[in-house]
């Protein structure tokens, strides 16, 4: 029995999907059904009832499912005291580089016990999947994010800001307040792209937004860009500023995002505590 087909089967049990389970493992749908197949055999139960529409587990597979992710916190720590001599953490993050993140690096190496960081870029899922499968020590979550198979501690908040075509009417305030913009001008990336970073935003809208979302960010700050009455949400450290384009502004009233470290079940309590306070905010 691998560790790997454990985290097939906490997957799709997760998801009772098989296409999206196969999505966030980032291989094929037939692998994982093969997976499955062979791990039932080789247990000599069924776990999994599946019909054309539905999936859902039996109760042997319930009771599995339990020990598997067990048996995957237990292998993550072990993973995790074996990485203690070299000190090394691996971190998951988005493509950007955030001052938060430049600080929070410099604490980790300064701490009474070194740690040298490793980042990870992933999609905000992956970064999740990893950290629950072991592959990567902590992953950084913004937005509306809760989990019981993984520990999301709340490490930091920032405001939402908006931004705008330097073209934009409102382009020259000091700050903006939602009632002033137009609904039609709103463009957000696809809510697949970061899910919790995503429904924390359309939370803090007004009305939630009649145009699907759709593509990435760059995809929506290129239209914000070029359309003079068009404008996003982000949290503020995500652009790092202006740019020849686009202008940042703050909200009035102001509004807020959390942000979390995201560890496995096995992480340690103290050592939870010290990725918190490496990404909490200066005081």
């Amino acid at each position: 029995m691998e560790l790997r087909t454990l985290q097939y089967f906490v997957t799709v049990a997760e998801e009772l999907h098989f296409g999206n389970a196969a999505k966030r493992l980032r291989i094929v749908q037939s692998a994982v059904s093969q997976q499955i197949a062979r791990f039932e055999r080789e247990l000599g139960v069924r776990l999994l009832d599946r019909t054309s529409r539905t999936v859902r587990l039996t109760p042997a597979g319930e009771r599995v499912l339990a020990a598997a992710r067990d048996t995957l916190s237990a292998a993550a720590r072990v993973r995790l005291v074996a990485g203690e001599l070299d000190a090394s953490l691996r971190i998951g993050v988005a493509s950007c580089v955030t001052p938060r993140l430049d600080r929070a690096l410099a604490r980790l190496r300064e701490g009474d016990r070194v740690l040298e960081p490793h980042l990870v870029t992933l999609p905000v899922s992956a970064r999740v999947d990893a950290v629950r499968a072991g592959e990567l020590d902590v992953a950084l979550v913004r937005g509306a994010f809760s989990s019981t198979t993984v520990t999301a501690a709340h490490a930091w908040s920032e405001p939402l800001h908006v931004v705008v075509s330097r073209k934009h009417p409102a382009a020259g305030d000091a700050a903006v307040r939602l009632c002033d913009l137009d609904p039609d001008g709103l463009r957000l990336p696809a809510r697949e792209v970061d899910p919790p970073l995503f429904d924390a935003i359309v939370a803090a809208l007004p009305l939630a937004p009649e145009r699907l979302p759709s593509g990435d960010l760059l995809a929506v700050l290129f239209e914000v860009g070029s359309d003079p009455r068009g404008w996003t949400l982000m949290p503020a450290e995500q652009l790092g500023g202006d740019s020849p384009r686009l202008r940042q502004l703050p909200l009035d009233p102001p509004l807020e995002v959390d942000g979390h470290v995201v560890t496995s079940l096995a992480t340690p309590e103290a050592c939870v505590a010290s990725y918190v306070a490496a990404f909490a905010d200066w005081h």
